[in-house]
């Protein structure tokens, strides 16, 4: 059985935003692994409302998947032992 999920990942630009937009695509592929991308919304680079990690600006990213219940679990763990991800927020539709 499967779940509609939705991830916004910020991502650093510390390493500028081609790091960012590989991190995007990182992302985009273990979702596909693991269930299906419905859509992906790259908002870009933004000003964050606080600073995180001494930043003011990170990279936003947007994605509407399908995927087992189990698997959100997982992706939240894989952004938190990821460099270059800064925050992780993952709901269920």
């Amino acid at each position: 059985m499967t779940t509609k999920y939705e991830a916004v990942m910020v991502f650093t630009l510390k390493n500028g935003e081609e790091a960012a937009t590989a991190l995007q695509e990182k992302f985009q592929q273990l979702i596909a692994d693991n269930g299906t991308v419905e859509s992906v919304d790259a908002w870009g680079k933004r000003r964050l409302a606080y600073e995180i990690d001494y930043q003011t600006e990170a990279y936003y990213v947007l994605y509407n998947f399908e995927s087992s219940e189990s698997f959100p679990e997982e992706l939240y763990r894989v952004a938190k032992i990821t460099d270059g991800v800064l925050r992780t927020l993952i709901v269920k539709k």
